[in-house]
């Protein structure tokens, strides 16, 4: 009995929801397949960051000190969630994106940063070892980026 219960549950949950995006649709506050329209196949399933820089329309990039990397570890005691936080201090940044080098894909996340908005971005990323992470600016049309090294510790216990 407790079985059909949950799957009841769980499909008056998706009924709803569905209903709820219908209504958004019908109301024109949501266009059908606005949500897979930043989805880029050849960045987010590139293994270099020169491929990602590739996939997301640029030719070369940049180093950069201009980014601060806020409360983001050196040191992550747990790989499947190590928080990162960049700060863009370039001028008219258009984009921030986070790179982890020794990842099947080196693309993790990618946020597009509207004019006059803060260029500060958070996220988890997955690291399965030590690695580069880079955060890859997109800033006046160049691609810039910042490097920082983050030693994933085995078994969160810092050995």
């Amino acid at each position: 009995m407790h079985q059909v219960d949950h799957a009841r549950r769980e499909a008056l949950k998706q009924g709803s929801a569905t209903a709820i995006f219908g209504l958004f649709v019908a109301a024109g506050l949501v266009r059908p397949g606005t949500a897979h329209a930043a989805w880029n196949q050849a960045a987010f399933s590139a293994k270099t960051v020169d491929a990602v820089v590739k996939g997301l329309g640029g030719a070369s990039t940049a180093p950069t000190k201009d980014v601060n990397w806020g409360s983001t570890p050196e040191i992550a005691e747990n790989g499947a969630v190590v928080p990162v936080s960049v700060t863009s201090n370039v001028p008219k940044t258009e984009s921030i994106s986070i790179l982890v080098e020794k990842n099947p894909n080196a693309l993790a996340a990618t946020f597009t940063i509207p004019a006059g908005t803060d260029p500060t971005v958070s996220t988890r990323v997955k690291m399965g070892e030590t690695s580069q992470v880079h955060a890859l600016i997109k800033a006046d049309g160049k691609y810039l980026v910042a490097t920082r090294e983050i030693k994933v510790t085995l078994g969160g216990c810092g050995g």
